[in-house]
């Protein structure tokens, strides 16, 4: 009886851990763009955080002749100044822009992702709260 329950035990352990997303995941509409962000961790940490980023235009094809920038901010609060980066993502792989954040700060940030393509810019903006 003991090995049934321990066995049980794994077994819930196991199946348990199959849901933690290991990736922060987030899909948001930028203009005429269907754009997906990951974030290799979850929740994303103070110091450095992949992203990778997928842009799909509006007949779903995956774009890759664009300027990608990732800008990140959290707002100023008392007795700290706004702290406010950018980082250009490269286009590596097939249709992955790739960057990286460096977090300074736990707690939440606000994330633009931005978009150039010819003359038009479009933005997706979501936020995160690192850890």
């Amino acid at each position: 009886m003991r090995r049934l329950i321990s066995a049980a035990g794994l077994l819930i352990f196991l199946f348990a851990g199959l849901g933690y997303a290991k990736e922060y995941v987030v899909s948001k509409r930028a203009g005429d763009y269907e754009v997906e962000v990951t974030i290799d961790k979850n929740p994303p940490v103070v110091g450095k955080n992949n992203v990778e980023i997928e842009i799909k235009d509006a007949n779903g094809k995956y774009v890759t002749d664009a300027k990608v920038v990732v800008e990140y901010l959290m707002p100023a609060m008392p007795g700290m100044p706004a702290m406010d980066y950018k980082t250009d993502a490269k286009l590596e792989g097939k249709y992955e822009y790739k960057a990286t954040m460096d977090l300074s700060m736990s707690g939440s940030w606000s994330v633009t992702v931005k978009i150039t393509r010819g003359e038009k810019t479009s933005k997706a903006k979501f936020s995160i709260d690192a850890q």
